[in-house]
């Protein structure tokens, strides 16, 4: 498996349950966790998700099926 970072531009989205203070577990971990972000990446913005087990996440979007991480 090849993984892929990029570097975009990013912007607050949320949605309403983030407005709301909810959180999508009650642990605040998970495999594919939707953020309140969004990044732009050829032309188009994208959801970020973020996979997060112990003190540390990774933000990644996904297009066309592949996972795409985000750099920083």
């Amino acid at each position: 498996m090849d993984i892929q970072y990029i570097d975009a531009e990013t912007r607050h989205a949320p949605l309403w349950w983030h407005t709301q203070g909810l959180s999508q577990t009650a642990s605040g971990y998970g495999k594919r966790l939707t953020t309140s972000r969004q990044a732009l990446y050829n032309g188009r913005w994208y959801r970020v998700y973020a996979t997060c087990f112990s003190n540390a996440a990774s933000c990644w979007i996904e297009t066309k099926g592949q996972r795409l991480y985000l750099r920083g």
